[in-house]
């Protein structure tokens, strides 16, 4: 079964005490019903984009490591499921019932899949 990145995006600066109890109940429910179908793989929630930490190679070897987000954006990564799924219609819909629960903008992108070794 191919596998889906299904991102939830929050604004910058997102304050995660904003989150209503009822959205934490959908999230919750979404999860059990996403482990009742087999589809689930992994999920998780990220701390503020504040808590980031980048790191870039440089031309001299060494590693340059600076406080915040790889990209500047008005949107950061606040959690995200991995799932395996049939395909991209079946991707798309889980994607489109955690735009309800997480009330909050969705990336889903399938996960590059490497050819067989020969």
């Amino acid at each position: 079964m191919p596998r889906y990145f299904v991102a939830i995006h929050h604004p910058e600066h997102f304050d995660s005490s904003s989150v209503t109890e009822e959205t934490m109940r959908e999230i919750g429910a979404l999860n059990k019903e996403m482990m009742a179908a087999g589809v689930r793989f992994f999920a998780g929630g990220l701390q503020s984009e504040t808590k980031a930490k980048s790191l870039r190679a440089q031309a001299d070897g060494g590693v340059l490591m600076t406080d915040g987000p790889y990209l500047e954006a008005k949107e950061h990564v606040g959690g995200f499921w991995i799932l395996d799924v049939a395909d991209e219609a079946e991707a798309l819909a889980w994607g489109r019932k955690a735009v309800v629960a997480c009330r909050a903008p969705v990336e889903v992108r399938p996960f590059f899949e490497m050819p067989p070794a020969k």
